[in-house]
């Protein structure tokens, strides 16, 4: 069976930024994160927290619930990666 490769929430998050025109640190700024934190997001270096998902939420990026399952689908799928490889 084919692994799905879901996206990690900060490919959605620079999409968001695209529309909106938004460069890394005005984004940052808006979601009251460091710009080297929402960097490391935006990379898949690192995940949306709780605290970042409600400040998305704020933003009108959806829902904060959501955020936090797009986070644990890109989790769970790469755990299922990890395990196959093994």
């Amino acid at each position: 069976m084919p692994m799905h490769a879901p996206a990690h929430p900060g490919e959605l998050i620079q999409e968001d930024m695209a529309a909106l025109g938004w460069s890394a640190a005005e984004c940052a700024k808006r979601l009251g994160v460091s710009d080297l934190a929402l960097e490391d997001i935006l990379a898949g270096r690192a995940a949306v927290s709780p605290q970042v998902a409600l400040a998305l939420e704020q933003q009108g990026w959806s829902t904060a619930e959501f955020w936090m399952r797009v986070q644990a689908g890109y989790d769970l799928a790469q755990e299922r990666r990890r395990r196959s490889a093994a």
